[in-house]
């Protein structure tokens, strides 16, 4: 059994099925053939959350690096950082490759994210955004197409309005950005604010998404920072104790 053909044994579960199965399916393929290796990956697709959340990563990441016509190396670098961070150099060599094979497939947006929002509980969909946010804020600007597309996304995942303008505000930046990162306005009151900071809190713990691994949970520590960061920014600004 090949290096390779263990990771696709790691666990693909319902994502390898559906429009997220065929793209990922076609793009191992063409691995397969592009280094030659043979593998029987009959009975290796455990029912594993983890693995179908890093497949729908896969393919979610593919669409965000092309809605500007142009993948940028600071882009696939961020990516590559990613997995190095959370599966090791060699597991992430092999998912690169991955990647680089679906980049070159349409991607059919709405029924991958309908597959998605079906079958992935709401916080590990949440956690998606967030990373493809990161993804696309990865060379230092969020462009006006990526913003589009991970819009579309974040919709069709069925991400509420509040939950996808808390996340974007985390990247880009403008005088509310505090705010909107606690889902509420400047006019609020001081007890309104703590109220919504122990609410987000509670929401966007990385307990949330334990269930992925203990390396999504330490990535969703960032999410959960930011908010932390921003009751303290507003804190700060009001003079609150």
């Amino acid at each position: 059994m090949s290096k390779f053909g263990k990771w696709l044994g790691g666990g693909l579960g319902w994502a390898f099925g559906g429009p997220i199965g065929a793209i990922i399916g076609f793009a191992i393929g063409s691995v397969l053939d592009d280094t030659k290796i043979v593998t029987n990956t009959a009975g290796l697709l455990p029912q594993t959350e983890q693995g179908d959340f890093t497949s729908s990563l896969l393919v979610l990441c593919a669409a965000v690096m092309r809605a500007d016509g142009n993948v940028l190396k600071v882009e696939i670098d961020y990516v590559k950082e990613f997995f190095v961070r959370h599966f090791g150099v060699e597991h992430t060599r092999q998912q690169m490759l991955v990647l680089r094979e679906i980049l070159k497939q349409p991607i059919p947006l709405q029924e991958v994210c309908l597959q998605i929002k079906q079958y992935m509980d709401y916080n590990s969909r949440v956690q998606l955004l967030h990373i493809l946010f990161g993804i696309a804020a990865s060379d230092g600007n969020v462009e006006s197409r990526e913003l589009e597309t991970i819009s579309t996304i974040g919709s069709l995942l069925g991400i509420s309005a509040g939950d996808f303008n808390s996340i974007k505000a985390m990247f880009i930046k403008n005088t509310d950005s505090d705010y909107q990162i606690l889902e509420i306005t400047n006019s609020v009151s001081d007890d309104e604010i703590k109220k919504a900071y122990r609410k987000m809190a509670i929401k966007f713990h990385p307990d949330k998404v334990a269930h992925l691994g203990e390396d999504y949970r330490k990535d969703a520590e960032e999410k959960f920072k930011k908010v932390q960061e921003a009751y303290e920014n507003i804190k700060k600004q009001r003079g609150i104790n």
